[in-house]
């Protein structure tokens, strides 16, 4: 419960914040979602960022911020051009902007916010969810410190440089996009054909929370189905000496666990664990509470999901994909998470949700997160939903040094943002070849790191050329795995090919498709600049895509154990999605595309309580 004093900060800072939204407007664009008209400025993206370390006193610090885009070499700005909705990217529609930010020049932000000083030895946090790329933050003219990297989230403890009443926040952006260092996967400043528009500066949600002297800084959950079992790991932050950490695992009402947890990784017995899967996605609720004597000082609720991912021999000798003791075909689609009017950053929480909802509804159970690390509430609706992910990294920009160490600390930061949730079962570490290096050492790293899931080392590395098909070229690429790789990965396009380059793992298809049917009214340039590997019309590509369904059934009597479709909507110039960039037409009816998946993914029975 807020005291008075808060009420009225928070008041005055409600009056200015529709004053300002009354000056935003989106900047035009060629076609957007159905979202974009319910963005609201006072109330930006206002759910909870983090849900799996939540607590009730935080504040969303989205909204509409001032900027300016100075030389790389100025000073802080003592003026600002105007005003820019966070988080969309300044490049973007919804950002009220829409300003390419070029490799010579910084980006600023600045807003103004009100707080009370902290009492009885409590703490602020400012988080940010992702800013692309370097940032340097500022609080009422005091440094607080810089972070590098684009996708991953950080934050600073605010408390010695935040005062009562107003307070000034600034945040200096440098993004070289496709010219440093940074890995930024297909952005590019001249997007076209396979790369697209770029996203600069805050791009995920900014919040302040409050936690005591000594709080719940991490966790880390890792499910051990084999011995009925969840691994829990909880850091703390602060002085420890003192404290006790308990946590409690419900099953909806029930009490399933309560423990009090040692340092390092505690053992929970799950007695007769309710299985995760994509037919039955269910999770466990997880509190941990830290006390102090019988005072409870700090709690975050958290959630997880119980599940085994390996690798298996089926009865006829081949090398499968096993969920839960069970083989899984993963049937999915290439994601690569782009919006008309927020470039990486979704609209609004539904629009974020519906792509994934929709690609459910067609029977896809797989979705391969296309060299992009989404904020956590897109794999939290994965794990609720039931969804598997396959999770690429952002490959490096270039083969210098400094491109290889930045792309080896992002993974190591993937990886454990990541962790804990349940639908990421596959990580992929490189693709088609991309800044690849070091290959089996980085296999080894991502594998030591996290052997609970699968790795595919590589997602399709050489390209071989074959233009004798039926439709006018095939392009075809062959990854070829390390030692340490559960997965061997190719990709074909148009059409799907099987090639078994070693039986000891596991065969995917990780990219084929690509079919361009662009829709009028639908797309983001004329007819004459969109592409796809071959174009066809709405009717055709249905039995395209039936004829290509039919080919992985083949091929999974030959050992496929899993396929990526190129691709789930049009990106920009790319019109070769099962849905329009607008997500307005879906170009195959979805019970039709439901009907055609069944072969490979059909309903399936409940997991609950088998292994």
């Amino acid at each position: 419960m807020k005291n008075s004093s808060e009420l009225t900060l928070l008041a005055a800072a409600f009056v200015v914040a529709v004053a300002h939204a009354a000056q935003w407007h989106m900047q035009p664009i060629q076609i957007q979602t159905r979202w974009a008209a319910s963005v609201d400025p006072a109330h930006v993206l206002p759910d909870y960022p983090r849900p799996q370390l939540v607590r009730q006193n935080w504040e969303n610090l989205n909204g509409l911020w001032q900027y300016s885009i100075t030389p790389k070499s100025a000073q802080i700005p003592t003026a600002f051009e105007g005003d820019i909705l966070v988080p969309y990217p300044v490049e973007s529609a919804l950002s009220g902007v829409r300003r390419a930010l070029k490799p010579d020049e910084l980006l600023w932000y600045q807003r103004t916010f009100s707080a009370r000083l902290s009492v009885g030895g409590e703490r602020t946090l400012l988080h940010f969810g992702a800013v692309d790329f370097q940032a340097t933050v500022y609080l009422n003219g005091r440094e607080l410190g810089s972070h590098v990297g684009g996708y991953q989230s950080f934050a600073f403890d605010i408390t010695d440089a935040v005062k009562g009443g107003n307070n000034t926040l600034l945040v200096k952006v440098f993004d070289p996009t496709d010219d440093g260092p940074n890995p930024h996967g297909k952005q590019t400043l001249n997007p076209g054909g396979i790369s697209y528009t770029a996203t600069s500066g805050i791009w995920q949600t900014v919040w302040l929370e409050r936690v005591p002297a000594t709080y719940i800084d991490s966790l880390e959950v890792t499910s051990d189905v084999d011995n009925n079992q969840l691994h829990l790991a909880v850091t703390l932050h602060g002085e420890q000496d003192g404290y006790i950490v308990e946590a409690l695992v419900r099953a909806g009402n029930a009490v399933v666990a309560m423990q009090k947890l040692g340092k390092g990784v505690n053992v929970l017995p799950i007695r007769n664990p309710h299985l995760w899967s994509p037919e039955d996605p269910f999770l466990y609720d997880l509190q941990v509470r830290l006390l102090r004597g019988h005072r409870t000082v700090d709690e975050v609720q958290s959630y997880f999901g119980m599940r085994k991912v390996e690798l298996r021999k089926d009865a006829a000798g081949f090398s499968r994909i096993f969920l839960n003791s069970r083989y899984t075909y993963n049937l999915g689609t290439l994601d690569q998470g782009f919006w008309p009017e927020g470039l990486y950053t979704a609209p609004t929480e539904a629009a974020l949700e519906f792509d994934i909802d929709t690609l459910k509804s067609m029977g896809f159970n797989t979705i391969r997160k296309h060299i992009k690390v989404e904020p956590d509430r897109w794999y939290y609706h994965c794990d609720k939903v039931g969804m598997m992910v396959w999770q690429d990294m952002v490959p490096p920009a270039n083969d210098s040094p400094e491109a290889r160490a930045e792309f080896e600390t992002e993974v190591r930061e993937n990886l454990a943002q990541l962790h804990n949730h349940p639908s990421i079962t596959t990580w992929i570490v490189f693709n088609e070849g991309w800044g690849a290096y070091d290959q089996q050492r980085i296999e080894h790293l991502v594998k030591q790191l996290d052997p609970s899931r699968l790795l595919n080392g590589h997602s399709g590395a050489s390209l071989i050329a074959n233009a004798g098909s039926e439709d006018g070229g095939t392009e075809e690429t062959v990854g070829f795995a390390g030692e340490s790789s559960d997965i061997n990965d190719f990709h074909a396009y148009p059409d799907p090919a099987l090639r078994v380059v070693n039986p000891k793992k596991a065969q995917v298809i990780g990219e084929y498709g690509g079919v361009g049917v662009a829709i009028d009214g639908h797309v983001w340039r004329p007819a004459t600049q969109d592409w796809g590997y071959v174009k066809l019309s709405r009717e055709e590509l249905a039995t395209k895509y039936e004829k290509m369904i039919g080919e992985l059934k083949a091929f999974q009597a030959r050992g496929l154990a899993g396929s990526i479709y190129t691709q789930p909507y049009d990106v920009e110039t790319e019109v070769n999605g099962l849905m329009t960039y607008d997500r307005e037409v879906i170009k195959i009816p979805v019970a039709e595309i439901k009907e055609m998946n069944r072969a490979l993914v059909p309903d399936a029975i409940s997991y609950v309580g088998q292994r």
